[in-house]
């Protein structure tokens, strides 16, 4: 760890003074936190919720079934939310929500509605179980998130916040805060698969996930594309040695309460708030991947945000069979070439590392003029007073974001998409890898079974 890592991790002399410091300052918690006991609790589970009355109680269902130990550590943060522009049909929606969780929390008889038999069972099973359930009302008049304030970033950042006041007496490095969405399953071990997966190293980490297939076979086809996508994305970034190689979705995000002390907590943005938020984790320790549970999100279409997956679904579902395609290859073999010109002279002058740029590829070294890397890092050379410590002030500054400007910079000028099975293969060969039958004899467009057998590949290796 460079020396500037260890100073950002020595603030913690005093925690519970540095939280009190964070809430006054940067935290979003003057809305009450309805709950019972808090005793013992050292594990916030966070879950935004917005008009999310036929999906939640689903959610809480799969976390009742876990280890009965674990849930006795753990509180299920659900932050039921809506703007205040948000449509009538969604306000209703929460309301009803708030009713159910408010007799949950309060262990008391369920509202009267028109809930059906297997809703009834599912909130048996949540009221029966040992899970501990608290409630945020961001929804009704007067508690809603303002119309520019953004999203989800903003009900997952009410929270955590909120997760970090509670968690304020657990040591930071032990006290956890994870995220789920509102509608994504868990499976039985995954509070104590997230939990042993932390330590003194492990600040931050995503859990495996895998995106429930809808029965409609356009739409199934879609989100089979879309995660084949993020996958494909993280395989390039693994074969360039990024330290940014992970998937960012929010229903995965698992961090310390030091961590994210650290970085000052999550963001306010309407929607890519998980790429945001790892990115900054991402700069202060590795980001573990937890492969021995999994979530399950769902696939729904969603216009709420302009990306994301919903947001995606939409959009491949408007693609035509043979319009998918996948980031060149050759675009990873620059980034593998840049990431390592900068490991092996990072106190070369910045004219100089330009220089080595150009002979990687024009267009890189057009890239790092155009993003003023030569100020950015003469500024960096005279901060940075050893010279071990400059790849982590590189990568600081080359982060996940500048990473992306780049792969679209040269897919734009260079490099096009191209066939998923071509891309697929080069990234297998260069991770020495065994390039898979269904990878290899993928035609272009693909099947239905192609498209979810080469899903189910890369399941297995990202």
């Amino acid at each position: 760890m460079s020396s500037s890592k260890k100073k950002s991790l020595k603030r913690f002399m005093n925690p519970p003074q540095l939280i009190d410091k964070y809430l006054k300052n940067f935290a979003s918690v003057d809305r009450p936190l309805h709950c019972g006991d808090l005793t013992g609790v050292d594990t916030v589970v966070v879950i935004p919720a917005y008009a999310e009355k036929d999906h939640l109680f689903l959610t809480l269902c799969s976390l009742a079934h876990n280890d009965p130990g674990r849930l006795d550590r753990t509180l299920v943060i659900c932050v039921v939310n809506n703007k205040t522009d948000s449509g009538a049909d969604d306000r209703e929606n929460n309301q009803d929500t708030l009713a159910i969780l408010d007799a949950l929390t309060r262990k008391k008889a369920m509202p009267q509605s028109d809930a059906s038999r297997k809703q009834a069972q599912v909130l048996d099973v949540i009221s029966t179980s040992r899970l501990r359930i608290a409630y945020i009302d961001a929804s009704s008049p007067g508690w809603e998130i303002p119309a520019k304030e953004g999203g989800v970033g903003m009900a997952r950042k009410i929270g955590m916040d909120r997760a970090l006041s509670i968690l304020r007496n657990v040591h930071p490095r032990t006290g956890l805060i994870v995220c789920l969405d509102a509608d994504t399953l868990v499976e039985k071990n995954y509070l104590a698969a997230v939990r042993s997966h932390f330590t003194r190293k492990i600040k931050t980490a995503v859990v495996d996930y895998a995106h429930r297939l809808p029965e409609d076979p356009a739409t199934a086809r879609a989100i089979c594309a879309y995660e084949i996508y993020l996958r494909s994305y993280v395989l390039g970034l693994k074969w360039a040695g990024s330290p940014y190689a992970y998937s960012a979705i929010g229903s995965t995000m698992a961090v310390s309460a030091e961590a994210y002390l650290a970085v000052r907590g999550m963001n306010r943005r309407a929607a890519g708030e998980d790429f945001y938020f790892l990115n900054k984790l991402a700069k202060l320790a590795p980001i573990a991947c937890i492969r021995q549970t999994r979530v399950y999100p769902s696939a729904r279409i969603s216009k709420r945000v302009p990306f994301g997956t919903g947001a995606a679904v939409n959009q491949y579902l408007s693609l035509g069979p043979s319009d998918f395609g996948l980031y060149d290859p050759r675009i990873f073999q620059i980034l593998s070439n840049w990431l390592g010109l900068m490991r092996e002279c990072p106190d070369a002058s910045p004219q100089r590392i330009l220089s080595c740029a150009r002979t990687i590829h024009d267009e890189l070294e057009t890239f790092l003029r155009q993003r003023g890397f030569a100020d950015v890092w003469e500024k960096i050379r005279q901060n940075v007073r050893e010279k071990k410590d400059l790849p982590a002030h590189f990568h600081i500054w080359f982060d996940g974001f500048e990473t992306l400007k780049l792969i679209n910079y040269l897919t734009r000028v260079a490099y096009p998409k191209v066939e998923p099975g071509r891309a697929l293969a080069a990234k297998y060969e260069a991770l020495h890898l065994a390039i898979p039958d269904e990878i290899g004899q993928m035609s272009s467009p693909a099947s239905d079974a192609q498209w979810l057998a080469v899903l189910n590949s890369l399941r297995s290796v990202t």
